[in-house]
């Protein structure tokens, strides 16, 4: 088999060594790991019911798969750097698959709450393949190849709820949704690893401590500084939307149940596939300038959302889109930024990075569920404006600062 791709292949000219198809690969690969978090989502309301238990207490399920995704990042993905990515990645895989069919067995809500949190700390696979796809061309593309992989990785999460959501339906009972991730998990567990490089990065002498020990140091760029602060409040507005829409959806009003809610991710994949413009725009005119319009369009997103998306089913997909259009692409300009500051630091630089955006997340979801409680839509929608403030705050006060060198 060929063992590089050529210069015309999947985000431009790669590095000598690179196996044709890695890519394409990679990216199948971080939507399927990715979307293992949000399976239950729009399974939420009908886990309430199975379980005979409020929706805020079902919520919990989703804010532990948020929580669960962040350790994960915090404690899994610095042993990249140290780690050679093929063995790290088989044994990620094989305890998804292992937590997956647990959850699609446990008889009360507490077991599937700690179920969702052992999977999403071991499905951090993506946040070992996208600093490993950036090290696989020249700097100059570096943005392209990052929207690709953001691509897959956006794509499995608004996919995974629309399957997910297909599959509870057909079958009568959310447990199916888990069984059916376990499978594909499994199938990615045989795929994957002939795609990935064999070498032991050269941080292999560090100790496990020694690595997790020298994170907060990175904190010392203010890059990654900027970027964790904008990541951690844009997804924070992207996960308390998710996290209570399945309960929108479900009200009189609307009426709907799984399967539809779950149709909300495919509706919303046009903003993903936008995702690899981000990338190309970042290269061209650096990382700032696409987060301002990352911020932009998820401020239109819950002005529609909160306005006529209270009462309009095609409002929603319209805002559905430009939070994930926004969200994409603020994530690709996000790490863009921070993965020019290192290649022997990158897999620990995204950690911090996700370790921001996922906790972020985690918070949004939680404060997101409170929010529909005491307030219903609009006050998720509120909600989530002022994570947005914060974020416009944030990007406002970097420009006016100097650039400096971290």
């Amino acid at each position: 088999m060929p063992q590089s791709e050529s210069p015309a292949g999947p985000g431009g000219e790669l590095m000598p060594g690179v196996r044709r198809g890695t890519l394409p690969m990679m990216a199948a690969a971080c939507g399927v790991m990715v979307g293992n978090i949000y399976i239950c989502q729009p399974l939420l309301d009908a886990m309430a019911q199975s379980f005979g238990v409020p929706e805020r207490v079902a919520g919990g399920v989703a804010v532990a798969a948020q929580l669960g995704y962040a350790l994960g990042i915090l404690l899994v993905v610095p042993l990249a750097d140290m780690v050679a990515p093929r063995r790290l990645v088989r044994w990620l895989m094989a305890v998804t698959t292992l937590g997956l069919l647990g959850a699609a067995v446990v008889p009360v809500v507490g077991a599937l709450v700690v179920a969702s949190a052992v999977i999403a700390a071991a499905t951090v696979v993506p946040q070992i393949l996208i600093p490993i796809g950036a090290s696989m061309v020249p700097v100059q593309r570096r943005g392209r190849v990052i929207g690709m992989l953001q691509t897959g990785l956006i794509l499995g999460i608004l996919l995974s709820r629309t399957v997910s959501g297909a599959v509870a339906t057909a079958a009568g009972s959310w447990r199916a949704s888990y069984l059916f991730a376990a499978i594909l998990t499994a199938i990615l567990f045989l795929a994957l690893p002939a795609f990935m490089p064999a070498h032991v990065p050269a941080s292999r002498r560090r100790s496990y401590p020694a690595l997790l020990a020298s994170l907060p140091g990175l904190l010392a760029h203010r890059a990654l500084r900027i970027s964790a602060a904008l990541g951690f409040c844009i997804f924070g507005a992207f996960s308390a939307f998710w996290a209570t829409l399945a309960f929108h959806l479900a009200t009189p009003h609307f009426g709907y149940g799984a399967a539809a809610v779950g149709l909300f991710g495919l509706w919303g994949a046009p903003g993903a596939v936008l995702a690899p413009m981000g990338g190309r725009l970042a290269d061209r005119f650096g990382p700032d300038a696409i987060n301002a319009g990352a911020l932009a369009c998820v401020v239109a997103a819950f002005l529609v959302a909160g306005t006529a998306g209270s009462v309009s089913v095609i409002a929603l997909v319209v805002a559905v889109n430009l939070l994930d259009f926004g969200m994409q692409s603020g994530q690709v300009a996000n790490q863009v930024r921070i993965f020019g500051l290192g290649d022997d630091i990158r897999a620990r630089l995204n950690t911090v990075y996700m370790v921001a955006v996922f906790s972020g997340g985690a918070f949004g979801s939680f404060v997101g569920v409170y929010a529909w409680s005491v307030a219903g839509w609009t006050g998720v929608c509120t909600l989530a404006g002022a994570f947005v403030a914060l974020g416009a705050i944030i990007l406002a006060g970097t420009s006016l600062r100097p650039r400096i060198s971290a």
